[in-house]
């Protein structure tokens, strides 16, 4: 499973609190903000003839029956999707930074404007994906259903250890990284709006993974065995709660498009449709995390050989159901 195999525990050199770090998250963080309409709408909207995602994401070139339209509309689907997904989790990003934030209240300053920083920018992102929601609601034809409710999701991520969320949290924001440096970025044949969504998302997120895991190593510092042991039960927890609001999005994707899809196809392609969106989305927002150097060298330095396996274990049949083994 190419890096979930590398999930396994290094000793953690000790930890204290490094305000140089926090220190240049908010240097650049002051270098590289922006304003959503002034410098990422610019008044523009969609272009529904190009495509949202990139293939590598969207896997919409393994459906070789699709014509050239089709394709682009279902990447256009997984697209709205896509910027969906991220305005949900970063509800509940905002609200575990902004607790953890009051820990640094009376200590370190820096530490606590960079964490106030990254809740006000959450904020913001939160404001984007509502945009974009509205803008692409604008260009589609009516039916698409973002099935997952904010408040709720969030209100069942942080009902669990700091550690878990942290941990979780720490995984979105580098596979987002990822996503766009190494599709997104380069691919020529997306919507041009859709691409600077994601060009100047990704320009704050890199300040934020690292913030995630200075605090994620912060929290582990303070930890008893058997409190970690419980965090790694709650990852697991996580990643399963998120498998499965992925199979519910993946079902409602695959109905719209399957509605707007303007010829009949057999049983076989129905089914092909959506095993792909399903197998698309596992590796989107789970596997193509897991399997983040970045996040399995933190989450290495971190816990144990039995708690790695016990990781690995839960994560191999999504990575097999995305194909991905």
């Amino acid at each position: 499973m190419r890096n979930l195999a590398r999930i396994e525990a290094t000793p953690l050199q000790g930890f204290q609190i490094e305000s140089r770090r926090y220190a240049k998250c908010m240097e650049v963080s002051r270098r590289v903000r922006w304003d959503i309409e002034r410098d990422v709408i610019r008044g523009r909207v969609f272009d529904f003839s190009k495509k949202f995602l990139p293939d590598g994401l969207s896997k919409v070139g393994e459906l070789e029956f699709l014509t050239g339209d089709e394709q682009t509309l279902l990447s256009q689907i997984q697209g709205r999707t896509y910027a969906n997904m991220f305005g949900m989790v970063e509800r509940f990003i905002g609200a575990k930074m902004l607790e953890v934030s009051r820990e640094h209240a009376l200590g370190d300053q820096t530490a606590l404007e960079a964490l106030v920083r990254f809740t006000d920018e959450e904020l913001k992102h939160q404001e984007l994906f509502r945009r974009i929601e509205r803008l692409a609601a604008a260009g589609m034809t009516s039916g698409y259903r973002f099935v997952p409710r904010a408040n709720d999701v969030a209100w069942l991520v942080l009902g669990k250890s700091t550690w878990s969320v942290l941990a979780l949290t720490c995984m979105i924001e580098l596979f987002t990284q990822a996503h766009y440096r190494e599709s997104i970025a380069w691919d020529g044949n997306l919507s041009a709006l859709y691409k600077d969504v994601f060009l100047f998302h990704w320009k704050e997120e890199s300040q934020h993974a690292v913030l995630d895991e200075l605090e994620w190593r912060r929290e582990d510092a303070d930890l008893l065995p058997r409190d970690r042991d419980e965090g790694v039960d709650d990852l697991i927890v996580l990643i399963g709660a998120v498998d499965g609001l992925l199979t519910q999005q993946a079902r409602s994707d695959a109905t719209y498009f399957l509605d707007l899809c303007p010829r009949l196809l057999t049983p076989d392609r129905i089914a092909r449709v959506r095993e792909t969106i399903l197998r698309a989305y596992r590796w989107q927002y789970i596997v193509s995390g897991a399997e983040d150097e970045r996040f399995s060298a933190i989450l290495g330095d971190l816990i144990n050989e039995e708690q790695g396996a016990r990781i690995r274990d839960a994560l191999a049949p999504i990575a097999a159901a995305a194909e991905l083994l």
